[in-house]
């Protein structure tokens, strides 16, 4: 079990989603009661990973009675693409299909069963083609989905003829399945004057009312989007979902009935990108203090079928490739290779975390090789105020050394080495092991136009407030934070603030809930609207008490020039009504002074960096390859946290699943490009046995940063790159029992591989 979090700041606010998630009654989208008419959908998908379509055959379905319609590419009335970034990615395979899962055809029944039924029938003839599935035998085949891209510092090639070490080898990082709680899926149906709403299970609302009108070739007004909440994203809704919107949304306006198209557990994970797996070369150069003088990289990212977010995924792999470490020669190289599997995706942390296994594979091999600990060569090179990261964008406020210095004191690292040592010498066959992992990570969408957000917000007359927001919940607890951010600036009861439904026709030209910066662009948003509606209601309050000083409303009393007043929240918002006082307003807010030239890979993408140090203590089992993670002890800089409750939450959940990741989490596909990893009983993630029997959280006390919401950091990604630290102690284990064993770099290191490595030797 996890142990009690130790915090030192914050302000704990509960959950508001808390309640109806252990009651069973939060709305998630097969909850929405059935409409009389309902249509059910069914995908049919290919079987090959790569061919030509000679016969597709429909007839048997067609004819069992309840079959409504079947829909094919020919049946698009506008553009056949989902492609968000680049225009690559058919709603359906005309001809062709490039992946296993792709789909076909879509039966829409009466009933899900008579759909299933139907599927069944349906007979299609596909010639094979070769199947690539290896992101080195993609790009040897000058098979990419974008331009490669090159993120350069100094002069690596030269740098490296005057370090004094120099190392280079292969680093592997896997895939990731999203298993979010609740599966991919919408419902959608027709509404009056040719409009279409869909409820649609999606991070990215703007994407899915884009894709939606364009495949029924209309404007985006003609089509509603709205989103309670999901059961889980972590990145795989945030382009993927506007497929099941499409082919709902597709039927729903042709035949103009309720159509709901939600896959079963088996299908989504048949049918969805994962992580994007990468293959990476590295070559660091060290000088004789260990000072990082030179670093090479070269990425092999494996993007799938289609480029799906792909490209983006890549920079942010450039962006976050030296992660935490001040580097003077740097040059890095990143090429998204296009495969015949399923177009990979956003997962938390968007190419950071494969970028950041790199660096600490370079720096671990160097250490091994040296003698020394890595946290000796990690240490010399953390980043300082005035460095300057390959992208060209300066250090400011940097918190690095002090998360690794604060957690080095708070948890007495070399007392554990100690321990470790001592358990080693008293036990053969199970060996105990440390390791640092620091982290830096970026906060704003790379793509700088993507930076905005916008609110709405409605005071009734009652006094009760109505907040509209582009953010969506997921169970990372934004809902709370905006309800926060509202009830502060109004000075209100939290209970007088709801938080709505996102939605399109509120709130427009959302950016995705994704890049951790959900709560930042939202909250910031929301806030300038909430303190528009609040300098109206302070004048009103200052002409009522005939004063012109400072106006405080404080658990819904209000001050004016120090006095108090009779105005009660209630009744000041009553006589700004009564005097015709505006009491809605929205708010924009774009994030300021963030920039980034593609033309030459420089410029200022990230308003502010996250830091942290975790240290993770591993038990390796040398008999059997099972491990244990003890514990994993955490300084994390969460800056002035709004919700310490919440943030808490969130480092729990990410460095779990970061864990999973790096350690069992394996997506396993056949030369065939078939997905072998298809069920929960072929994909195996973190349970309660399976994490640290000790989670440690400590707060770095800081003023926190003026772009983030209140001063509180986003901590959505960031505590995720903690879990590559799992892997590094287990592999230092592994190496406490067998010195020259042989344990490449490649996550997730699973008992399987762990027991291979425990009876290695190096060549």
């Amino acid at each position: 079990m996890i142990a009690a979090i130790h915090s030192n700041a914050g302000v704990t606010v509960a959950n508001i989603d808390a309640a109806g998630h252990v009651t069973g009654r939060s709305l998630y989208l097969d909850d929405l009661p059935v409409m009389e008419g309902t249509l059910f959908a069914k995908v049919l998908d290919s079987t090959v990973a790569h061919g030509t379509i000679r016969e597709l055959d429909l007839q048997g379905a067609r004819a069992v009675d309840g079959v409504v319609r079947i829909y094919t590419a020919a049946d698009i009335p506008g553009q056949n693409e989902i492609g968000g970034i680049i225009a690559d990615e058919p709603l359906f395979a005309d001809k062709l299909v490039q992946f296993q899962g792709q789909p076909i055809a879509l039966v829409v029944a009466e009933t899900e069963e008579i759909a299933a039924e139907a599927l069944a029938l349906i007979r299609v003839t596909i010639d094979p083609l070769p199947v690539v599935t290896d992101p080195r035998d993609a790009f040897a085949q000058g098979l990419l989905l974008c331009k490669s891209r090159v993120f350069q510092k100094g002069d690596a090639s030269s740098a490296f003829a005057r370090c004094s070490h120099v190392f280079e080898g292969r680093a592997e990082t896997g895939g990731q399945e999203h298993l979010y709680l609740e599966t991919q899926g919408a419902y959608a149906y027709p509404t009056e004057g040719q409009g279409l709403r869909i409820y649609s299970s999606t991070q990215g609302l703007r994407h899915v009312q884009e894709t939606v009108a364009h495949v029924l070739g209309v404007g985006m007004h003609q089509v509603e989007v709205d989103v309670t909440r999901l059961g889980g994203g972590f990145g795989g809704k945030e382009d993927q979902a506007a497929m099941w919107a499409s082919m709902a949304g597709l039927a729903a306006w042709t035949l103009r009935r309720p159509v709901k198209c939600i896959p079963h557990r088996m299908e989504d994970m048949r049918m969805t990108g994962k992580r994007n797996p990468y293959q990476s070369d590295y070559r660091i150069g060290l000088d004789a203090n260990l000072k990082i003088q030179a670093f090479e990289a070269t990425y092999f990212q494996n993007g799938g079928a289609s480029a799906d977010l792909s490209p983006a995924i890549l920079e942010r792999t450039l962006f976050h490739g030296t992660n935490t470490y001040d580097i003077r020669h740097v040059l890095l190289t990143a090429h998204s290779c296009k495969t015949n599997l399923p177009p990979n995706t956003a997962f938390r942390g968007f190419g950071g975390p494969q970028g950041m296994f790199v660096i600490e594979a370079a720096i671990d091999h160097a250490a091994t090789v040296l003698g020394i600990e890595a946290a000796v060569v990690q240490e010399a090179n953390l980043l300082r105020d005035g460095s300057e990261f390959a992208y060209g964008q300066v250090v400011a406020g940097s918190r690095a050394r002090e998360c690794w210095e604060q957690a080095f004191d708070a948890f007495d690292i070399e007392h554990l080495r100690a321990e470790c040592a001592a358990f080693n010498q008293a036990n053969r066959f199970l060996k105990k092991a440390v390791a640092v992992m620091p982290v830096c990570f970026g906060i704003s969408f790379t793509n700088t136009m993507m930076n905005q957000a916008r609110a709405l917000v409605h005071v009734y007359w009652d006094g009760s407030i109505s907040v509209s927001t582009g953010a969506v919940e997921m169970g990372q607890g934004v809902n709370t934070k905006m309800l926060q951010v509202a009830a502060a600036v109004f000075g209100v009861h939290p209970s007088r603030v709801k938080v709505e439904t996102t939605n399109t026709t509120r709130v427009a030209n959302t950016s995705p809930s994704a890049a951790s910066a959900t709560a930042d662009l939202n909250g910031k948003a929301l806030e300038i609207a909430c303190k528009e509606i609040r300098d109206r209601l302070d004048a009103v309050a200052r002409a009522h008490a005939n004063s012109t000083g400072p106006v405080v409303i404080s658990n819904e009393q209000v001050t004016v020039g120090g006095m108090q007043t009779d105005l009660t929240w209630s009744a000041l918002v009553k006589q700004a009504f009564f005097q015709r006082v505006s009491l809605s307003a929205k708010g924009h807010y774009a994030t300021p002074d963030i920039n980034f030239d593609k033309t030459i890979e420089k410029g200022h993408p990230f308003a502010y960096h996250v830091y942290g140090t975790s240290v993770t203590t591993a038990t390796v089992d040398c008999i059997r390859g099972t491990y244990m993670l003890d514990a994993v002890r955490i300084v994390h800089d969460f800056g002035t946290t709004i919700n310490k409750a919440i943030d808490l939450g969130q480092i729990e959940g990410g460095l779990v699943q970061g864990i999973g990741w790096m350690t069992m989490e394996e997506v396993v596909y056949n030369d065939a490009g078939r997905l072998l990893s298809n069920a929960l009983s072929t994909y195996k993630i973190p349970d309660i046995y399976s994490v640290p029997r000790i989670v440690d959280v400590r707060f770095l006390e800081t003023d926190g940063h003026e772009l983030a919401i209140k001063g509180s950091k986003a901590v959505g990604e960031p505590p995720l790159m903690y879990g590559i630290g799992s892997f590094f102690a287990i592999r230092n284990a592994i190496r406490a029992f067998n010195p020259a064993a042989s344990v490449p770099y490649s996550a997730p290191i699973t008992p399987e591989k762990v027991l291979m490595a425990l009876h290695s030797r190096k060549p």
